[in-house]
């Protein structure tokens, strides 16, 4: 059962749009905590452990993963909506479908199946995740997909961005309209989790360091913060702890200027909600700007430093050629997939074949196909 103290502006189960199939259930949990574990028990998600965030899964155990990254944003995610009470289940669902269409080797892998894709519609990696869930996964009888809630397919959709729908879309999922109050809590719980564990997986990796980041007020705020109150700490303690205050920071600057919307705007059902013009969900304007630095700062030190530039060479060779391959000889790919031809197009389900890759499938495939 949902929690009985949701907030009148929260998305409720009981008040969803429903799903595109009826289904006969076998027990009794709520519409979005029966998402949240199909989503879990999803074959795109598992793949996630081997995908890229920032370093390639066979650069170390320690760093981050698309799978780690998704239970970093749920959880932060949930956090938030506790203190704002809405739905957490909802939340966490949409916290841990967010990257689900994301490819291999990361944004990299992201950009050329655009770039191969430009004739053919392109590729997004939002539009990606909401059509493994309503196309791609094959788990039950009668239907394609997972038959998720309207509401957790919207969030999907809209979580990140400006919100805009792509003609696909558009018709469903209600362009000019805002999403939920749980979906628009994804993309900035998003930010803060990259944010902090690519400062910690930079830091450990020796791509940056510590006198680079006295440049950047927002870290050294937190840092300065943490030496006051732990003066005898060590270096590895000290900077996770500073990490774990600036997650900490964020989070309550979220809520605060948030719930500072919803009064101001007098906010008090779903339909308010989504008429509104903006995000409600948001930063302070401090904060944005000093968040708006850290992330320069990461672009221009960590995601640009040679050693991540070199293996973003490589996987945009990998993955072209991969492509060119399966599209001058569709033979290469599996019978399952080649018998979606005639309803996608060549094209199309070789896009879906090489995003739903792991960073070591891909490496692999491509020494099955080049190397003697």
């Amino acid at each position: 059962m949902e929690r009985p103290d949701l907030a009148s502006y929260a998305a409720r189960g009981s008040d969803s749009r429903g799903r595109r199939h009826k289904e006969p259930y076998k027990d009794d949990r709520s519409e979005y905590a029966r998402d949240r574990d199909r989503i879990i028990h999803c074959a795109a998600f598992r793949r996630l452990e081997y995908k890229t965030q920032v370093f390639v899964n066979h650069e170390g155990d320690y760093y981050r993963t698309r799978l780690t990254h998704s239970l970093e944003v749920a959880q932060i995610a949930r956090g938030i909506a506790r203190r704002l009470l809405l739905n957490e289940d909802l939340v966490e669902a949409l916290s841990l479908a967010h990257d689900l269409g994301h490819t291999p080797f990361g944004h990299t892998g992201e950009e050329v199946l655009n770039r191969l894709m430009a004739e053919y519609g392109g590729f997004e990696h939002n539009r990606q995740s909401l059509r493994i869930v309503e196309v791609l996964e094959e788990r039950y009888p009668g239907f394609q997909g997972l038959n998720l809630t309207w509401e957790t397919r919207e969030g999907i959709i809209k979580h990140s961005g400006d919100g805009t729908l792509y003609p696909q879309e558009a018709g469903e999922y209600l362009p000019g309209e805002q999403p939920t109050l749980e979906a628009q809590i994804i993309d900035l719980a998003d930010e803060i989790a990259y944010n902090n564990h690519d400062i910690d997986d930079g830091l450990k990796a020796g791509y940056i360091n510590l006198e680079e980041l006295q440049g950047v007020p927002l870290w050294q705020a937190a840092f300065e913060r943490v030496g006051k109150k732990y003066p005898m700490a060590d270096r590895e303690r000290h900077i996770y702890q500073t990490i774990s205050h600036l997650i900490g920071q964020l989070i309550s600057d979220v809520v605060d200027t948030t719930a500072a919307n919803l009064r101001l705007l007098n906010i008090c059902s779903q339909g308010c909600v989504r008429g509104q013009g903006r995000r409600l969900v948001a930063f302070s304007e401090i904060i944005q700007e000093q968040n708006r630095q850290l992330k320069q700062f990461l672009r221009e030190r960590l995601y640009r430093h040679y050693k991540v530039e070199r293996m973003r060479v490589k996987a945009e060779r990998f993955l072209s050629l991969i492509f060119s391959s399966y599209i001058e000889n569709p033979r290469l790919l599996p019978d399952s997939y080649r018998q979606r031809f005639e309803k996608f197009g060549k094209e199309r389900v070789v896009c879906d074949f090489i995003a739903g890759m792991t960073d070591r499938y891909a490496m692999e495939e491509y020494k099955r196909l080049y190397e003697p």
